[in-house]
């Protein structure tokens, strides 16, 4: 089968490898799309990403596709069926499996970073780690079902109440995300801080409340004219400039996310004081525990709209674009459309 390889930091091929042998337990599904998300961008460049990656790897964790083969031990789907998956794959008997807290995991397997993932025309994984779509879900909003679940963690953690103010820091496919979710979580007002025109009015079109350009603008007064308190800061640039912003823009009691994943050796300046002064819960969210099922939900009820972030489509053969051409992740979320 044709499946994208890394072979290392900013070598990334697509090239023949073997096929996948189906065990017991397994699930071989043949991909329909597979989104190209900032970890893997991480991973190309040689960071480890969420967990340490050794090449050679076939990446690739938000995908979609249909049932082709089952393992024997399979009864949750069968061939034919339309699914997405959730790429992280816990033991169940570490010492966070056993105390609700599995995305700490000791013993991970994750498809697509320690594992072969689904920039290929199949992927293998657990049965139980499948999940079944509606029959007549779109397969490219399908394999938004990892993000968004990531996303769903995220706002859970968020202590977004009814009434709430939020501000979200970047207007990319996460960040665009977020502020639709925050909404639905019950905040009153949803700002968005963002310097790309273009991406300012798509979040006006999908709910936010106003937007600011961080780069023209005086985003402390714009957030002084619009609202009493900031509730909630979302950041999700992963830059140590737009983290340091986040606390100083947070009112007092806020709840901080540090969404956005920065390199794992960048460093941010906090002064205790301002987080004593103002009370605040800096916090983060770590992949996706227990929020899988919820996302496909959301998903196939169409109150959640991530087509419109979709703005890139590229066949397999032409993948590699996606990792070397910045302006293609500037515009917005890159689909990778394996071959019929």
């Amino acid at each position: 089968m044709r499946a994208a390889v890394y072979h290392g930091p900013q070598d990334i091929r697509v090239e023949d490898v073997p096929d996948k042998k189906v065990g017991d337990d397994d699930v071989l599904i043949k991909v329909k799309y597979c989104g190209v998300c900032g970890t893997d961008i991480h991973i190309y460049n040689g960071d480890s990403g969420s967990f340490p990656v050794v090449p050679p790897l076939i990446p690739g964790h938000e995908f979609s596709g249909v049932v082709v083969e089952t393992g024997k031990n399979v009864t949750k789907v069968k061939v034919g069926d339309h699914v997405s998956a959730d790429p992280n794959i816990m033991c169940g008997e570490c010492y966070f499996c056993r105390n609700q807290q599995e995305q700490f995991c000791t013993n991970n397997i994750g498809i697509g970073t320690t594992a072969d993932g689904g920039f290929a025309e199949y992927a293998l994984t657990r049965g139980s780690h499948v999940f079944k779509l509606p029959d007549d879900m779109d397969f490219m909003v399908a394999a938004m079902s990892e993000p968004v679940s990531c996303c769903v963690h995220g706002i859970d953690l968020c202590n977004i109440k009814v009434g709430s103010t939020v501000l979200v820091q970047g207007g990319g496919p996460i960040g665009i995300i977020m502020l639709q979710l925050a909404r639905y979580a019950g905040a009153a007002k949803v700002f968005l801080s963002e310097p790309v025109e273009s991406k300012r009015e798509l979040a006006m079109k999908l709910g936010a409340t106003a937007c600011v350009d961080p780069i023209h603008e005086d985003v402390e007064k714009f957030l002084a004219d619009h609202c009493d308190n900031v509730d909630c800061v979302i950041e999700c640039v992963g830059n140590p400039h737009t983290e340091e912003d986040a606390i100083r823009f947070a009112g007092k009691g806020a709840t901080v996310m540090f969404f956005g994943l920065s390199g794992p050796d960048a460093e941010i300046t906090v002064k205790p004081d301002v987080i004593f002064k103002k009370e605040l819960h800096i916090t983060s969210s770590f992949i996706n525990p227990y929020s899988f099922e919820r996302s496909i939900a959301i998903l196939s009820s169409g109150t959640l709209d991530v087509k419109s972030i979709i703005t890139t489509v590229l066949p397999l053969e032409e993948m590699t674009k996606a990792f070397t051409d910045p302006e293609i992740r500037k515009a917005g979320k890159v689909m990778i459309k394996m071959p019929d």
